[in-house]
């Protein structure tokens, strides 16, 4: 782990001591009440969860126990009202022993108290198998307070019927993405390149993370915050330019997205691993018309990448079963059986963060869409690429409704996408403060 991971700090021992007494108070002494026990004896562990697959899961690990029994709760997707949920639970300290968190909500989560330090719970057997960019994501001073799941690196998904077709090379720079874009902007009057979402903080952020940007850091006691950085500037004049060029598409991920992507109006799509297998349930009727390659670099030979997406397990202070949770929680990151169950509940291209879960990924997936093209060497490639000492302040939930709500106002106004950055900062620096914390922050 690099020397940036090991000098990041949550700063949550006393400058988030207002939060964590908010949470505490409700608890009566949360981890010293008795466990559970099922009626057939075994040691219950609850777990909440919106992850497709995880009803699989669990009864694919209650059957090889004995002396665990996992009790199921599927709630809704995090920004659905899922997290609101678990807030909920832990105030009145009757949280579930394990919990998903997507890897910008791990902060808040510790701040506010309710995810667990797991260093100590953790094996060295699970340490060692997990990959390392992915871990980076949840330790901070070496301390590890979730466990990875999967880690989705940012790749290009084109069109390569057309690609091939047209003559078009796929870009290795982002410089040449812009020059692809305006041949393609001059070549017909209805395709694009690509699409800028509105309500897509999180690819902002991944862009951001491959250009060296930080939006937040910590030292000296304090969260420093820097969202219009260098690193920010120079993703924010890319995009700015290609939607003031009419190079790229400007609205949100969503329905009439969706429609021009069917309707083949747009001819690249910067996202997850993950969106190969949404790609496949969305539209099977463009099997065998795209294929995947790594994103862009801004100099030819640069390996550096952000991630977008994946999730984490972590423990609730309230957790009455700490050990036997751990117990569930590294099976279901680590063990062959829990990714084929996973999987079992439909397609996907998750890219599991243990090595040898991979393989079992790319045996259950079907290439025939992407015309047999490895997509998981190409990940497992990419994967490594991931920003290690990249940081997510403590209230992302709300950062990144901001951010989506100030990218939806550019096209109607005379802001740019720098000016959204901005807004969203200055929207997030009052609740950090509220939060107790010590803020410092810079702007362009």
């Amino acid at each position: 782990m690099s020397d940036a991971v090991r000098r990041r700090s949550f700063l949550t021992m006393g400058l988030a001591a207002p939060a964590l007494a908010g949470v505490s108070a409700c608890s009566g002494g949360r981890g010293s009440s008795p466990g559970r026990r099922g009626s057939d004896g075994r040691t219950q562990v609850t777990f909440w969860s919106s992850l497709r697959g995880s009803h699989e899961v669990v009864q694919a690990f209650n059957e090889s126990q004995d002396d665990i029994e996992v009790v199921f709760n599927q709630i809704p997707d995090g920004g659905s009202g899922g997290y609101a949920n678990i807030r909920n639970a832990a105030r009145a300290g009757n949280a579930p022993d394990v919990i998903t968190l997507e890897y910008p909500q791990v902060p808040e989560f510790v701040v506010d108290g309710i995810a667990r330090d797991l260093t100590d719970l953790m094996s060295d057997g699970l340490h060692s198998k997990i990959l390392p960019e992915a871990l980076a994501r949840t330790t901070y001073e070496d301390r590890i307070y979730s466990v990875p799941n999967d880690l989705e690196p940012l790749v290009l998904h084109y069109r390569r019927d057309l690609f091939q077709e047209r003559g078009y090379e796929v870009p290795t720079t982002w410089a040449e993405f812009a020059e692809l874009g305006r041949r393609i902007r001059d070549e017909s009057d209805t395709e694009r390149i690509a699409n800028f979402p509105t309500n897509g903080g999180t690819y902002f952020a991944g862009f951001v993370q491959q250009s060296g940007g930080q939006w937040f850091d910590t030292a000296d006691d304090t969260w420093h915050v820097a969202m219009s950085d260098t690193g920010t500037q120079q993703v924010a004049s890319l995009w700015q330019e290609l939607i003031d060029d009419d190079v790229v598409t400007m609205m949100a991920d969503g329905e009439e997205f969706d429609a021009m992507l069917s309707r083949d109006r747009i001819l690249t799509r910067t996202s997850g691993a993950w969106d190969a297998g949404a790609q496949m349930s969305a539209r099977p009727g463009q099997a065998g018309q795209w294929a995947i390659a790594p994103l862009p670099q801004w100099e030819a030979g640069d390996a550096q990448l952000g991630d977008h997406g994946g999730s984490t397990f972590t423990l609730t202070s309230d957790s009455r079963e700490p050990e036997a949770a751990m117990e569930f929680i590294e099976w279901q990151v680590s063990h062959p059986d829990s990714m084929r169950a996973r999987l079992s509940a439909g397609t996907s291209s998750m890219f599991p963060v243990v090595e040898d879960l991979v393989d079992v990924a790319r045996e259950t997936f079907d290439d025939e869409y992407y015309d047999g093209q490895d997509i998981y060497t190409l990940f497992s490639e990419e994967a490594p690429k991931v920003r290690d000492d990249w940081n997510w302040g403590p209230r992302m939930t709300a950062t990144l409704q901001l951010m989506q709500d100030n990218f939806a106002r550019v096209p109607a106004t005379d802001d740019t996408l720098l000016d959204a950055v901005e807004a969203s900062q200055a929207g997030t620096v009052p609740d950090l403060r509220a939060l107790g914390l010590s803020v410092s922050e810079s702007s362009a």
